[in-house]
């Protein structure tokens, strides 16, 4: 069993940046592919970035702006946010998988409760 918590969401002007951290409980966390994710009013939840070991993966509308880095000794998974959009606004969920990167949600067994990003000046 894997408990996930996220903090970091918040209010943030166009061109701002955010970190997003997610800590885990457990101590096999080196082992899970970690994502993230985020859902908008009205829309599916939507692949924004994945670590499993050494591999990373980005969706296309943030490459280039997300950096998703985890530091295992800690259990934490973190999502650097630069150059935000109003687009980016979202509620953004961590969630945790065994095996290879995916970008759909339905493999992840583990989420959190998710944390507020807005982005608006």
């Amino acid at each position: 069993q894997v408990r996930l918590v996220e903090s970091g969401g918040g209010l943030v002007q166009p061109g701002g940046s955010l970190r997003l951290s997610c800590a885990a409980s457990g101590r096999t966390f080196s082992v899970y592919t970690m994502g993230w994710f985020r859902q908008s009013p009205g829309k599916e939840r939507e692949f924004v970035a994945a670590n499993a070991w050494s591999s990373t993966l980005y969706a296309d509308s943030v490459k280039g702006r997300f950096t998703i880095s985890r530091d295992n000794a800690k259990n934490t998974v973190y999502l650097q946010m630069n150059a935000l959009k109003p687009e980016d606004t979202a509620v953004y969920y961590c969630a945790a998988k065994l095996g290879s990167i995916v970008t759909v949600a339905t493999p992840y067994n583990y989420w959190g409760q998710g944390t507020q990003v807005t982005v608006s000046s």
